[in-house]
């Protein structure tokens, strides 16, 4: 479970997320973190929040994105405001790190969310390129995140079904819908 002050890291996409307000801290209300992308960093795919608006505020760096099939770049001092249902990604095409704080309205389970994404990113079980888990994966987890997250494509009925079929064959294989974030891992002495 994420905590105030906590850092998760993903190092296929080069996000790092610091937690100040989590769920649990303010009643499911918001989630408040600053997230931090290099030159480079990208979020793994365009997405919806169903249910939550999301607000980035700029502090450094430049925001490339695309908002509802507008591209948008935006500066320090500026805000961007993402309502519910709207597809929305961003990536960090400039040269210096990218810094914004980011507000989630309600916070529902987010921060499960990215525990999840992160700590497979982590493990090495997504794919280096995309940051994506494999499908069988991705079928459990955009199952289990339904009200915090949905892909912008293909269309939702069409990841309802794909999704439903695929989570069963997920779970027989051994996937599971959430994934620790590797947080501390016993080290191993290696014998001569």
């Amino acid at each position: 479970m994420v905590t105030s002050g906590e850092v998760l890291t993903n190092p296929v996409t080069r996000e790092k997320i610091i937690f100040h307000k989590t769920a649990r801290d303010t009643a499911g209300e918001l989630l408040r973190a600053d997230l931090y992308l290099p030159p480079g960093g990208f979020v793994a795919a365009e997405h919806i929040h169903p249910l939550q608006e999301e607000r980035f505020e700029v502090i450094s760096g430049t925001l490339q994105g695309r908002v509802a099939g507008k591209e948008i770049s935006s500066a320090p001092g500026e805000t961007v405001i993402v309502p519910k249902g709207i597809p929305h990604v961003w990536w960090n095409s400039g040269n210096e790190e990218l810094h914004v704080q980011v507000e989630v309205r309600p916070a529902l389970r987010l921060e499960n969310f990215f525990e999840t994404f992160f700590g497979l990113a982590q493990d090495g079980k997504v794919n280096q390129k995309t940051g994506l888990p494999n499908l069988f994966q991705m079928a459990l987890i955009m199952r289990a995140f339904r009200h915090e997250l949905v892909l912008a494509q293909p269309p939702q009925p069409v990841q309802t079904v794909l999704f439903g079929l695929l989570a069963p064959v997920g779970r027989l294989l051994g996937y599971q819908p959430e994934h620790p974030y590797p947080r501390s891992r016993p080290t191993q002495t290696q014998i001569v």
